[in-house]
């Protein structure tokens, strides 16, 4: 493939993946989820330059469970003194992290598994089909206490547990789709031109999935960082990294609730709350992108739109037509039956 045709390719999926940026940014939800993921991320990126102290260095360490004020905006923590501000803008480094490259190893895994399951069939759909039975019944919550004394509590362990043990909803919906995409024209006619297999699948049958595929992963982002932050709390996490969900599990652990230091547990709920919301927003409004009838279809959408008078008339006329018709079928008691017995 010359220079050329690999700079228009990327030209072309560049051009694709502002075309749906803009669809996003012109939605007022997507517009939202945007601004709020943007804003996290620049505060992860620049962390080092927006929090005032260093929540790793104990040399920049301030009296123990002082209120909020100017020179401490959130406060700090009544255990060890550290800044909570700090320590909030350091923590979504490590929920960002995980969020996205859990969701992105997932999107990926269930991606191939789904096409090779749908396109190949047979022994294969069999085997794939049967792992991810097996997968779905095993409790990751236990695994991952187990692994984590094994291995070791790193967040490394856990985002191959989630990797490991999350891929198979995406694979079952990726199947499922690849199952109607595999019978159409231009697969047909990849075939007939002698194709192999991984290239039909990896150019004609996983673009016709990628709008399920992009949409399952920022969804899927927002669930890992909410499973991170409860592993975090209970003391599965990484001990050298500073994390919202470690926020969480220190303000309980030192009494917070007990002496009042609201402040401690509010700072990262918060900012577990806007990650996940921000995620969410763009997740939705992609799920209306790629699937304009889904907003149509939705019970509340009807119930706004036909809810009119001309609708009511309509309802209350065929509930009298209905019982008019009722009314003109029922025998009359009077009339005798007539049955072989009184013909007899």
């Amino acid at each position: 493939m010359s220079q050329r045709n690999v700079l228009l390719q990327v030209a072309r999926r560049g051009g694709s993946f502002l075309s749906l940026v803009r669809k996003i940014w012109q939605h007022p939800k997507g517009r939202v989820g945007l601004i709020m993921v943007g804003c996290l991320a620049l505060v992860a990126i620049l962390a080092p330059v927006l929090a005032p102290y260093d929540p790793y260095d104990v040399t920049q360490r301030a009296a123990k469970g002082l209120r909020p004020s100017w020179e401490h905006p959130l406060g700090t923590t009544i255990t060890t003194g550290q800044d909570i501000l700090s320590m909030l803008i350091y923590g979504s480094r490590v929920s960002l992290a995980i969020g996205l490259t859990t969701g992105v190893a997932l999107a990926v895994l269930g991606a191939l598994m789904g096409v090779m399951a749908g396109y190949s069939g047979g022994p294969v759909d069999t085997l794939i089909m049967r792992i991810v039975d097996i997968l779905l019944v095993i409790p990751t919550l236990p695994l991952i206490i187990v692994l984590t004394n094994l291995l070791g509590r790193s967040y490394f362990v856990i985002v191959l547990v989630f990797v490991a043990f999350g891929w198979t909803g995406l694979a079952r919906v990726i199947r499922s789709l690849v199952l109607v995409l595999k019978n159409s024209n231009y697969v047909k006619a990849a075939e007939l031109a002698g194709a192999s297999r991984w290239y039909i699948m990896t150019k004609h049958i996983l673009p016709g999935t990628s709008h399920l595929i992009i949409m399952n992963t920022t969804l899927t982002c927002a669930g890992i960082m909410v499973a991170e932050a409860g592993l975090s709390f209970l003391g599965l996490g990484d001990p050298t990294a500073i994390s919202w969900g470690k926020m969480l599990a220190e303000a309980q652990g030192g009494g917070a609730l007990l002496f009042g230091a609201w402040w401690w547990i509010l700072a990262p709920g918060a900012g577990i709350f806007l990650a996940v919301f921000s995620f969410m927003r763009i997740g939705i409004v992609m799920e209306e992108v790629f699937n304009p009838r889904m907003k149509a279809s939705s019970s509340i959408h009807k119930l706004f739109k036909h809810l009119n008078h001309s609708y009511l008339d309509e309802v209350f006329r065929s509930m009298e037509d209905d019982g008019g018709a009722e009314s003109t079928e029922k025998p009359d008691p009077a009339e005798p039956s007539t049955t072989e017995g009184g013909h007899d």
